[in-house]
């Protein structure tokens, strides 16, 4: 085992006369990829920033290995000190390795020129990564560093963090990116940290049993006190000394269980308001279509949304995910085709919902809309206070205004304005943003349970897979398909398609080139030649054979233990994988290349 390259030790921190770290451990090999998790509001962030050295901690010891280079990738990246974001990437870089910044931006979807002063989330969020991965550090502290990024470039961000070797440690609420890059887990709870030596993907039932445990040790000490409080009753009270020594012992129990009591993380309550649908057919879109300027968003896609469906929407950003959410919903009119909505529906937007957490606005006002302390919730009226204690807010946050709130309490906030008022369509813009994995659980609990019908748009894999009845994604040109079941049912169902229409393709081909091979002797050439022929027609079975490679070769890198057990293989597997996934690009390409040209040909 290495000696670690950054060993935190005992760290406590108080926050706001709160104590929200005692005694949090945190230690990190070389090479070593581990995920920081645990509750909104735990202290996830600020032990982050204390391993950066961003923020002074109250008390421990905090070590790094001399020469260790370390890059912090915060939740909410400033650039404004830069004027463009090339500028902002190269920083730091020596001359010679400023390509870097040109090619990461690149792959992160931008140009170089963007504004830093005028950059959107999504935006800064991959200025921030294209800046951390050009500096190539032996440390990356990361902090959802999936947020606001698409699906593509989060398959992309995987690839690169795999092929890095630097150590990691990352938060993140994005289950299949931590089962895909994390080997260990620490967990953080009651400000105290516990290490899973196991991939994230073994850590949810592991930290039950932990809760679990903790809970029968609870119920031990009920049961204790319980026994000493019947003797103070009933016990021999000649016996002065040993009642005194007894009711010490009894003070200290109780002591004991009201710092458990105080511990103890409120249970959140997540349940929808619906209202009655009596229509089957909730949304019908008839051979719908927009376009903006030269670029197709939408082409005449057709969809009938039933009663009780939950429909994922995922792609690229710029794809218009936004806009068929319009469209679909009525806010926006088809340029042509046709959209009708149910009479009986009534719909709640999550990101309407949002645009109202700006401000100063205490988180009262924007539950009740500024009228008492009244909120209403259905047909009932609650008082404020035990509404937010539903969302795990405490009585005297009822005061803060939403602007000093954590992005975890902007998003229950958001989820408990959403929720309080009537629905039959919950419509749902990145509703996992920012939310704990506890969280995401009863959300997604919730939506299941949930009678009437869900407009998802996500980039959470795990997500889709556990919600969604079928997913739209864009193919091209403004086209969309309506893919049952998952995200990955969808995959399945994609990569199928397309081997089966290269095969059928090529078949086609083989058969016309077949016909016309007699007369073909006096034309002009018409065809490829044998050999690029023969290339085109091995090409899909060789593009199979290349993502079944880079399968295993993924698999065999989730092992938590690969690393320490044998580096060596370990790097040797990541550099195969860069090979094949290459290898990959360049045969697609290749495919595509040769297609045209006999496309060409036969038309010429």
């Amino acid at each position: 085992m290495s000696a670690p390259i950054l060993n935190l030790q005992n760290i406590s921190y108080t926050l706001g006369g709160r104590p929200l770290l005692e005694g949090a451990n945190l230690a990190i090999e070389p090479g070593h990829r581990l995920c920081l998790v645990g509750r909104n509001g735990s202290g996830k962030s600020t032990l982050l920033r204390i391993a950066a050295g961003e923020i002074h901690c109250d008390d421990g010891e905090r070590f790094i290995q001399p020469g260790i280079k370390i890059h912090y990738l915060p939740q909410e990246p400033d650039f404004t000190v830069w004027k463009t974001t090339y500028d902002a990437v190269c920083d730091g870089l020596p001359e010679e390795e400023h390509y870097k910044a040109r090619s990461l931006l690149t792959e992160l979807g931008l140009t170089g020129d963007e504004d830093c002063r005028a950059l959107s989330g999504g935006e800064s969020r991959r200025c921030a990564l294209a800046q951390a991965l050009a500096k190539k550090p032996d440390l990356l502290l990361l902090d959802e560093p999936t947020n606001h990024l698409d699906l593509p470039c989060i398959m992309w961000l995987e690839r690169e963090l795999l092929s890095l070797g630097a150590a990691i440690v990352v938060i993140s609420h994005d289950r299949r990116f931590l089962e895909t890059i994390c080997q260990s887990v620490l967990w953080l709870h009651q400000g105290e940290t516990r290490t899973l030596e196991a991939n994230f993907s073994h850590f949810e039932q592991w930290r039950d049993e932990q809760l679990e445990l903790a809970e029968r040790e609870a119920h031990k000490l009920s049961r204790q006190i319980a026994r000493e409080e019947d003797w103070m009753r009933y016990g021999v009270t000649a016996r002065r000394k040993r009642n005194v020594r007894r009711v010490a012992e009894l003070a200290q129990l109780r002591e004991a269980r009201r710092e458990i009591n105080a511990q103890k993380q409120g249970s959140l309550k997540i349940e929808a308001q619906e209202a009655d649908n009596t229509s089957k057919i909730v949304i019908s879109a008839q051979n719908i279509s927009w376009s903006y300027g030269t670029k197709t968003l939408v082409k005449d896609f057709s969809l009938k949304v039933l009663k009780g469906e939950a429909i994922g929407l995922c792609g690229a950003n710029g794809a218009g995910k936004t806009t068929l959410l319009k469209l679909l919903t009525g806010l926006l009119t088809p340029q042509t085709g046709e959209v009708t909505l149910s009479p009986s529906l009534k719909l709640i937007s999550l990101d309407q919902q949002r645009s109202i957490l700006e401000g100063d606005r205490s988180v009262a006002d924007v539950l009740t809309g500024g009228h008492g302390d009244i909120i209403q919730i259905g047909q009932e009226k609650r008082h404020v206070i035990g509404y937010m204690k539903d969302f795990l807010f405490r009585p005297e946050q009822a005061r803060t205004p939403v602007s000093h709130l954590s992005g975890g309490e902007r998003g229950r906030l958001a989820l408990a304005c959403a929720l309080a008022k009537p629905s039959n369509l919950l419509v749902l813009d990145e509703p996992t943003n920012d939310l704990d994995l506890e969280t995401l659980d009863l959300l997604q609990e919730m939506l299941s349970d949930y009678n009437g019908t869900i407009l998802l748009v996500s980039h959470d894999r795990d997500f889709l897979d556990r919600l969604a009845t079928s997913v739209i994604t864009p193919e091209e040109d403004g086209v969309w398909v309506n893919y049952a079941g998952g995200y990955s049912d969808m995959l399945a169902q994609r990569r199928g398609t397309e081997l089966n229409e290269r095969k059928v393709l090529r078949e086609a081909r083989s058969e016309t080139e077949a016909k016309n091979a007699a007369t073909s002797s006096n034309k002009a050439i018409t065809k490829l030649s044998y050999k690029e022929q023969r290339e085109l027609n091995g090409l899909p079975d060789k593009i199979a054979s290349l993502e079944a490679d880079i399968k295993l070769c993924r698999r065999a890198l989730s092992d938590a233990d690969l690393y320490t057990r044998d580096p060596h293989k370990f790097e040797k597997i990541t550099l195969l994988l860069e090979q094949k996934e290459a290898e990959l690009t360049h045969a697609e390409e290749r495919w595509l290349e040769l297609e045209a040209k006999q496309e060409e040909l036969r038309l010429a």
